[in-house]
């Protein structure tokens, strides 16, 4: 029986035909019929002429994890057309022991978009040796393989790293393609890095992820690729031509982009690596000591005296700094008359760490450029939020809200740095082969209805740095497994979405 069909829509299937307009039958999570419905029987028929229909979007580089638990609407990934989300991603995750418990749960609680995950290196380097600055003695790397092909074997569909973060930043590459050839050895072959530099070493970044591909035999994942810092704009060419040749000698390389040129991170990656050595309150330490703090500042002035206005903060952990969010490091620094860097080290001394904050280093031409590659796919590099609740709170980026509608938006009836078809192929179908998610990503009949409905010349973001809680327009529809997750543009409060273990 067919339950829903979708008429007389502009079909682009995700694997970069042209587009064709007709029917879509669904029957039960399936895409039952493609072509000419207007004779078969359906308990509801959505009229969607003059819309597009594509599979729905996939989000290849997410950090919601628990979220899935707290937000199950998943409200501002929904709104963009997201209907399968890749967690896990610059290193940390669920800890691996308790993966499997954690899929269950979310499987019993229900959700509104599939979920996958890779398992944190940083996780699973701390399980092992904590915050311990130091290379891994044989026994131990072998213990941290042991935690990942576990993971794994429970249905982490690869490993990540975020090799600016402690205790990630502490792997070296042979300890990184040891733990992506475990991955492999569980059937996971895949290793997604937030290299070690996307800035001054971003050529040598890409190198060493390129390398630990070829080493541990896995695809290769290079997350949110950017070059960031005026004097590295442009390098994205020749990192980009890096990853091309790796491509054209048989070692498959990718990488993901966000349509923006912000940044958002922690705002302690603006400290020393050696300042954050032992962890949390190690580094508090350093930065209370009178000496070590003067010491920390100059070096913060001398690496940063023309990006204080360039730092954003958006969210502190505790109520007495939670005004701060929207302003600028500068802004802040003046308030307390204080220097840049002494205001930047009390902030993050009073919040135990726990600031977030965006970083304009980017320009719009190197997103483009990234974007142009046919290799690339797009994350948002964001959580789920909502509008309002316990996930609305600070000044979040607006790749929250706004990230694949901003791609058609900006960059394909804006910028035209793709057409519709392209675009929608590297939402789509790219990043389900990279993943290995079967029966998804494309429009065919068999596949899963995991579907969204958007008007192709109104689609875009509306989110913005100053009022980021916005949700973006032009998007219809959205149906997850068949059933429908946003009608009419209001959530249905359906949880169809299902975790997909292994590439299932």
């Amino acid at each position: 029986m067919i339950s829903t069909v979708l008429e007389n829509a502009a079909i682009v299937d995700g694997m970069g035909h042209f587009a064709y307009t007709t029917d879509i039958g669904i029957a039960g999570d399936r895409i039952a019929l493609i072509g000419d419905l207007r004779e078969r029987d359906a308990l509801v028929r959505i009229d969607c002429s003059g819309k597009t229909i594509a599979p729905g979007f996939i989000d290849t580089h997410s950090h919601s994890d628990e979220l899935w638990l707290t937000l199950p609407r998943c409200d501002g990934k929904i709104a963009q057309g997201v209907t399968t989300e890749i967690g896990g991603n610059c290193g940390t995750s669920v800890p691996p022991l308790e993966i499997d418990d954690f899929f269950h749960d979310v499987e019993r609680n229900g959700v509104a978009l599939n979920v996958a995950t890779l398992v944190g290196l940083g996780t699973t380097r701390r399980m092992i040796a904590g915050e311990d600055p130091r290379r891994l003695e044989r026994e131990e790397i072998e213990a941290q393989a042991r935690i990942v092909r576990q993971a794994c074997e429970q249905g982490a569909i690869g490993v990540s790293s975020g090799l600016i973060y402690p205790p990630s930043m502490y792997a070296d590459t042979h300890e990184l393609a040891a733990m992506a050839a475990a991955a492999r050895e569980a059937n996971a072959p895949r290793y997604a890095t937030h290299m070690r530099s996307e800035s001054d070493e971003l050529l040598a970044a890409v190198d060493e992820a390129i390398e630990i591909g070829q080493r541990a035999q896995v695809l290769v994942q290079c997350s949110h690729h950017k070059a960031a810092g005026k004097k590295n704009w442009g390098k994205v060419h020749q990192s980009l031509e890096r990853i091309d040749r790796a491509r054209r000698h048989d070692t498959a390389v990718y990488c993901d982009v966000y349509p923006y040129v912000a940044s958002w991170t922690e705002l302690a990656t603006i400290l020393p690596a050696q300042v954050r050595h032992g962890g949390v309150d190690a580094t508090l330490e350093r930065l209370s000591d009178p000496e070590s703090a003067t010491a920390i500042a100059l070096a913060l002035q001398l690496k940063h005296a023309d990006e204080w206005h360039d730092m954003l903060i958006t969210e502190a952990a505790s109520a007495k700094n939670a005004q701060l969010a929207g302003m600028r490091m500068d802004e802040i620094a003046r308030a307390w008359r204080l220097s840049p860097a002494a205001a930047a080290i009390r902030l993050l001394r009073e919040e135990r760490l726990d600031v977030g904050a965006m970083f304009f280093k980017m320009c719009e031409d190197d997103v483009a450029t990234v974007l142009s590659a046919d290799f690339c796919c797009i994350g948002s590099d964001a959580s789920i939020r909502a509008l309002d609740g316990p996930t609305a709170r600070g000044v979040p980026h607006p790749r929250t809200f706004g990230t694949f509608p901003r791609v058609f938006g900006r960059f394909v009836r804006g910028r035209q740095t793709l057409d519709l078809v392209e675009a929608v192929r590297r939402m789509t179908a790219l990043p389900a082969s990279i993943f290995g998610l079967r029966e998804r990503g494309t429009i065919a009949a068999g596949n899963y209805a995991d579907l969204v409905v958007f008007d192709a010349n109104a689609i875009r973001d509306t989110a913005t740095y100053e009022a980021p809680y916005q949700f973006p327009i032009g998007i219809e529809h959205v149906f997850v497994s068949g059933r429908a997750v946003l009608l009419h543009g209001t959530f249905t409060n359906e949880r169809p979405g299902r975790v997909l273990r292994g590439g299932a």
